[in-house]
């Protein structure tokens, strides 16, 4: 086989151009959300090599069994199955093509800092280069020039959206508890009166009362019996309340991957992780409801972790991980990218996957294909790199 509070926004509607076919015409609301997974997840608990013996005999508490095994791994294709978390969530995705995967995938960086690489990573410059101090998503909402309206569902603007496009933020999580009055509302207001930031100010304050009311809203809901999400899930769905409103590019990140102890393999920690994880993306797909067809997820993590076991019952830092790919229009049911037999023999530093596929060139060609963006604007948005379009779109 071949181998991270400001708040503004643009107001102008997205315009998708030069599409590729598979994006049905009409839909030319395109949402892009890049799901950030901090920790670095096991991506080969989540994509399980079945037929490699040396991932058996390397792992041997925390290996997933095979698809010949009673709850054991969903096949996928001759080399690749699926944790078993995913069997009622997300595998019905894979099922219908909106779900892809690619393994060996990430950043050429070999720090394996989680914060450092986290910071380059959303950062998107090429290895070894240091630029500004803007993220690689920020410089796409710039590329795009009025076709975005960008949001950042954190407590604080992630690295990637750091630069000079505004960009909404907002914590979904924790959210503001208490409803501000129209005497608070304008006291705030009049603070910013006849300044440069009046408007971002009144926007933002505004934008404020629509998540506090959506607050509001799930609490009767869950009253009259409706089922109340929790974790990801919640914040997931009141994600796609926003993204199939206002906004269409999004980025979110999901803690608690590192995995050094009690890791756990069909069951425990990670496939809790995994399950709740899956639910949430459900959940979102579910409540864009058509908005899905347009819509495009990818889902991405620092890096990997090591192919052994340690001593602990969990694994360390790694290298290469396997990225995620969704969308309800999309050419998914495939594993994509460069990949290589996953052997003792072919990991990197006798330790971990590789990185065969560079994040920078897949997003690049992701970017490219869907928004229809020129070489010279994708050097932009990632410069010096090679974007490489995948059959996904």
């Amino acid at each position: 086989m071949k181998r991270r509070e400001f708040i503004g926004a643009s107001m102008l509607a997205p315009l998708l151009i030069n599409r590729s076919a598979v994006w049905a015409a009409g839909k030319s609301d395109l949402r892009f959300l890049l799901v950030f997974l901090r920790g670095a997840y096991d991506s080969s608990s989540l994509l399980v090599p079945y037929t490699s013996d040396d991932y058996y005999a390397s792992r041997p508490r925390l290996a997933i069994p095979g698809p010949q095994s009673k709850n054991g791994a969903i096949t996928l294709d001759d080399t690749w199955a699926l944790h078993p978390a995913l069997r009622d969530s997300l595998f019905s995705f894979w099922q219908k093509r909106q779900l892809g995967f690619i393994p060996f995938a990430g950043t050429p960086d070999m720090s394996r800092s989680h914060f450092d690489t986290q910071d380059i990573m959303e950062q998107g410059w090429a290895p070894g280069a240091r630029g500004d101090r803007s993220g690689f998503l920020n410089r796409l909402a710039t590329v795009l020039d009025g076709r975005s309206q960008p949001v950042a569902f954190t407590r604080n603007l992630p690295m990637s959206f750091q630069g000079p496009a505004d960009v909404a933020n907002f914590s979904l999580r924790s959210g503001a508890r208490t409803k501000l009055n129209k005497r608070q509302m304008a006291l705030l207001s009049q603070m910013y009166e006849n300044t440069a930031l009046a408007d971002k100010v009144t926007a933002g304050l505004q934008n404020k009362q629509e998540v506090i009311a959506s607050f509001e809203k799930e609490k009767q809901a869950a009253s009259r019996n409706a089922i109340a999400p929790k974790g990801f899930e919640q914040e997931a769905r009141r994600m796609a309340g926003m993204m199939k409103g206002k906004y269409n590019l999004g980025f979110v990140d999901v803690g608690n991957w590192d995995t050094h102890v009690n890791q756990g393999g069909v069951d425990g920690q990670l496939a809790n992780y995994l399950r709740n994880l899956s639910k949430g993306l459900v959940a979102f797909a579910d409540e864009l409801g058509p908005a899905w067809d347009s819509t495009i997820v990818y889902v991405i993590s620092e890096f990997g972790r090591t192919f052994k076991e340690n001593g602990t019952g969990g694994t360390d830092h790694g290298h290469g991980s396997a990225h995620w790919v969704l969308g309800g229009n999309i050419r998914g049911g495939t594993v994509l990218g460069e990949q290589e037999r996953v052997t003792l023999g072919s990991l990197n530093q006798n330790r971990d996957y590789p990185v065969l596929n560079d994040y920078r060139d897949i997003l690049g060609g992701l970017f490219k294909q869907v928004y229809g963006l020129n070489e010279q604007q994708i050097a932009r948005i990632f410069p010096d790199s090679r974007p490489r379009p995948l059959d996904i779109i």
